[in-house]
């Protein structure tokens, strides 16, 4: 899903058929920037890349005149849509059919220019309220702008809500998606419950990678890609004291990042979206639940208690002394 970073700019993965008309799509990660009008990709989040790297493409909002669904155009390719940009057509696919619509969305929103006619900034005796104030109708032009002409054309009267359309966009839905990005192969050792690629800091030198983690029944493990069959860790859920959003996710600079906190090590891991991360919180944290049952846990509640209160007190005829049971 896309999301709204630090810079409050909107994010995430998408694939892209970067050569028009290859048929090939590649994943890359973009960034819709309106202050710096233009929409760009990379080849992975920039945070996760070296420091400099350069972009792979760009499209500045003002060639883009249109973008919709186009799965009726790419049949063969699932979730499709298209930006209509001067004289090339980029086809993109989201991860899922709501990821398509809210691109889709963000885009339009994003590209849409509309210019008030000059009769509409003059006062109105029967209207003495500020004209272009929130929820108020205004007859408009709509310019849109296609390799660099602008073609102007008269709307019919719309409803402007520049407050509404800036909720919407602080507020994007964030509904937890199903489809991962990369479907995992299952297991023959014991059940996979979630799995997919994420980026983790290194234990030594700091740095982050990407990697394929895959959690099942009992462990946590990483891989170098889904394609390994060896893992390069794997984590026991019984070492593993709790799983959370990270408080230090400001200083690192890092977004959507959580933490796997274990008697010898802290893991942190970036998720692709705060729906990403959320769903690994809420998974490790269920398969941990899951292991310990409920017979260890009524155990560790009897434990609790009588540390709390060590003196269940027994009073003895002789030397009326506590004692503890």
């Amino acid at each position: 899903m896309p999301y709204v970073d630090r810079q409050n700019r909107i994010c995430g993965f998408l694939d892209i058929e970067e050569n028009e008309n290859s048929g090939k799509f590649l994943r890359r990660y973009f960034i819709l920037d309106t202050r710096e009008d233009s929409f760009v990709w990379y080849m992975d989040n920039p945070q996760n890349l070296p420091s400099g790297s350069s972009r792979v493409g760009a499209i500045k909002l003002t060639y883009i005149s249109k973008v919709s669904d186009a799965t009726k155009l790419r049949p063969k390719a699932e979730f499709c849509f298209v930006m209509n940009a001067g004289m090339r057509k980029y086809f993109l696919q989201a991860n899922d059919q709501q990821d398509l619509v809210e691109w889709v969305n963000v885009l339009n929103k994003a590209i849409k220019i509309t210019v008030p006619k000059q009769s509409d900034s003059q006062p109105h005796s029967d209207n003495p309220s500020r004209q272009g104030e929130c929820g108020k109708k205004q007859v408009s032009y709509r310019t849109d702008i296609v390799g660099g002409v602008p073609i102007i054309t008269p709307t019919q009267k719309e409803e402007v809500n520049e407050c509404g359309e800036s909720i919407d966009r602080n507020n994007l839905k964030r509904s937890q998606s199903h489809l991962p990005y990369f479907t995992p192969k299952p297991s023959s050792d014991s059940a996979v419950i979630k799995a997919g690629y994420c980026v983790k800091q290194g234990a030594v030198m700091k740095n982050w990678k990407r990697r394929y983690f895959q959690l099942d029944e009992n462990t946590i493990g990483y891989f170098k890609s889904e394609l390994e069959k060896e893992p390069l860790r794997v984590i026991p859920l019984k070492e593993v004291h709790k799983v959370q959003e990270c408080k230090q996710s400001d200083i690192m600079m890092r977004d959507n990042l959580f933490e796997i906190v274990t008697s010898s090590r802290t893991f942190y891991v970036q998720a692709d979206s705060p729906e990403e991360m959320h769903s690994w919180i809420k998974a490790v944290s269920g398969a941990i639940v899951a292991q310990r049952g409920p017979g260890r846990s009524a155990s560790s509640m009897r434990q609790a208690r009588r540390l709390s209160n060590p003196c269940i007190q027994r009073y003895t005829s002789r030397t009326g002394e506590c004692s503890t049971e």
